[in-house]
């Protein structure tokens, strides 16, 4: 930077169509012990201080500030404004450490060899890593006063672009850390600065219509422009001799307020474009905290109504002191960490009725207290439990802005300014107000979001069941994953039936298209495919029985689906397919992969399609790997990729089911571009040994159920399974009894399946299913079924073929 000079700023800068001129700017940077680290050629020529004897020196030492300005001519741009008391704080609070916010002012120096230096100031403290602790541009006015001879413009901003060469440690980090240093400036602003500092080697002050820059002196600069027209026009009809229009009496105070007003409204245009840019209640949370910080306020804390936070609904009517707030959000120019243990965010409490905080919430109005004493800050601090907040509090400038939306309360936000900063007046007050009210249709919008999409994922989750991770014979592990399109509800879904025989029907599903018809549509079909299942109809059969159903909720219903039934005693799979996509099997045996060939079908709800099966044979340890068309297609892809990777990725060795699982999730959900839901089922088909299988055929006479009873606990006795001899005999006992009594002439089969449960089924040739009966003392029957409901496990009855299986398990410990 000292390598510049004057004469070797370029006549432009690239700052804008705005851009109108630039006079050299002095740059000073202040270490953490408050002693100068970098002194530019500029703040030589400005405070005639050589390098040499500036740096290593205590800053307040070399910019002494002397006191207050006087009356300029108004011929400086902004010299109307000297004496108003809102120029920002002192740069003396900003150069001795008292200030950790950005600030801007004018100012009197005293320097060596001069009377006296007028200068325009910006200091920004420096945060993160370095030595580095604050950053100080400086603008002499006697130069700003010249370059307003010198051009006739309207300068709506005075702002400091500048470079910092690497002629001191650290320079192009510092540089690169500008966007965190400089708030409140969009990515274009602050990347074109970065680009000076990167570039340029000399720091300039840019006057121009359209800059924006993240602090100015509260009183901006008047438009010079009209002012000299309104004096030109006074002159003119005082010439004549006649009474001057009040229009042109007017006080150039004015200006101040338009200043001021115009200010705020491009505050406001720049919060409104910074929160909302998602519908995520999280990260509209931290927009909104963020975006008043450092430029409004120095503390910003965001408190929600618990309700809100939950994304559920809350009761009409005005908050009370029972109401729970949950503090969502704080962000503060503090050092780091000394908010945090006193008032952690995701804490909730409710507020007396005494605070401010409830006058708020009660009122829907904004509540100004200009400056909390000590009186209030204990009664505030009151309310934390073994923490003395009031050192964070006390002292400062408080504004307590409600946000609501159609006016409903859903919460609210604490401002704080430090004690050094100008206190909160009444236009702060009406700009927090626009500024709570905008910030809290961003967050109604955003609740109202999620609280759609949880009751979305509540009707999604209430139609997925959840399946038992062991079934007989077999392990089964599921995914679910929701679509990326607004709503999240999809047609896809998974499940799994048992069946006679310790069968197990596996089932994927997909209804075609999205949204809440979707979803209730999988419903309707999901119970549709459990009923007929339960029926034991083979998987041709109950495809054809699923599309004539279809067909009778209406036109459009159209679903693809993949039933499968695993028989693990004969080591078979029998499979049939509407429309979907393949299974995979994967080998135990050697770990090879491949796409099941099955005749494919029409989609669910075609009509007049036949639908055929196709039986595997299957080897223990064998998976099956069922999934919808959403984790395999990709838009502007051929499905085959996917395809080939499912394979791929099934096949990879994996430490549990779940892993499995999420290995394919990992290989086919990384690729980007999904917008479908998911539905994934892998199950491993362990099988059943026939040591583990008991069968009995009993003729159809009552003395063959003393022969069961001896049968099972025989049985039993060599499964070591010893212990459930007395509960199992007591059902078999009267579920045979049953059986034998209703059979018309086929025998009566009864058999016992070891597993991770006993598992026994009587089977006979009457189609009529028992039915559990109340408990009436005087009722000679039905008493069987209820001894069955009260010593099992789990029970069951289901239609057959060729009648009906009643079925009851108890828990088996394996020795």
């Amino acid at each position: 930077m000292d390598h510049g000079s004057e004469r070797d700023a370029p006549p432009s800068l690239g700052a804008g169509d705005g851009a109108a001129g630039r006079i050299p700017l002095a740059v000073v940077v202040v270490d953490r012990e408050g002693q100068v680290s970098h002194w530019s050629t500029g703040a030589r020529r400005l405070f005639g201080a050589a390098r040499e004897q500036a740096v290593g020196r205590s800053v307040l030492d070399l910019l002494p500030v002397s006191g207050a300005l006087p009356e300029e001519d108004e011929i400086t741009p902004y010299g109307a404004y000297a004496a108003y008391d809102g120029l920002g704080p002192d740069l003396e609070s900003s150069l001795d450490g008292r200030l950790n916010f950005p600030a801007a002012g004018r100012a009197r120096l005293t320097v060596p060899d001069r009377d006296r230096v007028d200068v325009l100031w910006w200091a920004y403290p420096l945060v993160g890593p370095g030595d580095e602790r604050l950053l100080v541009l400086a603008a002499d006015t006697e130069r700003l006063r010249r370059t307003g001879q010198d051009e006739d413009m309207a300068f709506e901003r005075v702002a400091p672009g500048f470079a910092l060469h690497t002629d001191f440690p650290g320079a192009e980090e510092l540089a690169r850390r500008l966007p965190e240093i400089l708030p409140s400036m969009s990515v274009d602003e602050s990347a074109r600065i970065v680009a000076q500092v990167l570039e340029l080697g000399y720091p300039i002050l840019e006057f121009s219509q359209n800059d924006r820059v993240p602090v100015t002196p509260d009183w901006g600069v008047a438009r010079r422009t009209e002012r000299k027209a309104r004096r030109e026009r006074a002159a003119a009809v005082a010439a004549q001799g006649l009474p001057l229009p009040a229009e042109l009496t007017e006080d150039e105070g004015e200006d101040l307020e338009y200043v001021a007003v115009r200010e705020r409204l491009e505050f406001l245009n720049e919060v409104s474009g910074k929160i909302g840019t998602s519908l995520d209640l999280s990260r509209t949370i931290v927009e909104v905290s963020r975006a008043v910080v450092p430029r409004f306020t120095d503390v910003a804390g965001t408190y929600l109504r618990e309700q809100v936070v939950a994304g559920e609904g809350f009761p009409d009517g005005v908050p009370d002191t029972t109401t729970m707030w949950h503090r969502v959000a704080l962000e503060h120019t503090d050092e780091p960490g000394r908010w945090d243990d006193v008032v952690p965010v995701g804490e909730a409490m409710p507020f007396p009725a005494h605070t401010p905080f409830f006058q708020c919430m009660t009122s829907g109005e904004p509540v100004l207290v200009p400056r909390i004493s000590e009186e209030m800050g204990h009664a505030i601090a009151s309310q934390f439990e073994k923490r003395d907040i009031r050192p964070l509090i006390t002292g400062r400038s408080m504004l307590v802005v409600p946000l609501k939306a159609r006016n409903v309360v859903l919460g609210f936000m604490i401002l704080l300014r430090h004690p050094e900063r100008e206190l909160f007046n009444d236009m702060d007050r009406v700009t927090g107000a626009e500024l709570a009210a905008r910030a809290g249709l961003v967050l109604d919008n955003a609740r109202m979001y999620t609280f759609q999409e949880s009751v979305a994922e509540t009707l999604q989750d209430s139609m997925l069941p959840h399946i038992p991770p062991r079934m007989a014979g077999c392990d089964i592990a599921t995914r679910y994953l929701p679509g990326t399109l607004l709503g999240r509800v999809g047609g896809d879904w998974f499940d799994s039936v048992k069946l006679p025989g310790a069968r197990t029907a596996l089932v994927v599903g997909d209804v075609m298209g999205h949204g809440l018809n979707s979803a209730a549509m999988m419903g309707q079909l999901r119970t549709a495919v459990q009923t007929m299942a339960a029926l034991d109809l083979p998987p041709a059969q109950l495809l054809r029985n699923l599309d004539d159903l279809a067909q009778r909720l209406g036109d459009g219903y159209l679903a693809t689906c993949l039933y499968a039934v695993y028989d693990p005693i004969e080591s078979e799979l029998h499979l049939a397919n509407a429309g979907h996509i393949p299974p995979v099997l994967v080998r135990a045996v050697d770990a090879r992969s491949e796409l099941l060939d099955l005749p494919t079908g029409a989609p669910i709800g075609v009509g007049g399609v036949a639908f055929e099966s196709l039986r595997v044979r299957v080897e223990p340890g064998d998976r099956l790997v069922m999934c919808t068309d959403g984790l395999v297609e990709m838009r502007g892809e051929d499905i085959g990729v996917g395809l080939a990777t499912l394979c791929e990725s099934a096949a990879h060795p994996a430490a549990s089911m779940d892993d499995a699982c999420d290995t394919i999730i990992r290989a086919l959900n990384t690729r980007g571009g999904r917008k479908d839901d998911v539905a994934l089922l892998m199950a491993r088909l362990n099988g059943i040994e026939p040591e583990d299988v008991a069968e009995w055929r009993l003729a159809l006479d009552p003395a063959e159920v003393r022969r069961a009873r001896a049968a099972v606990r025989e049985q039993l006795h060599d499964w070591d399974l010893a212990r459930l001899t007395e509960p199992a005999e007591l059902m078999v006992s009267e579920l045979v009894t049953n059986a034998i009594r209703h059979s018309h002439s086929r025998p009566v089969q009864l058999r016992l399946i070891r597993g991770e449960t006993l598992l026994c089924e009587v089977d006979d040739d009457d189609h009529t299913l028992p039915t559990l009966l109340g408990t009436d003392p005087g009722a000679e029957t039905g008493r069987g079924l209820r001894v069955v409901s009260t010593l099992a496990r789990e029970w069951g009855t289901s239609r057959t073929s060729a009648g009906k299986t009643v079925w009851f398990e108890l828990t088996s410990r394996r020795r």
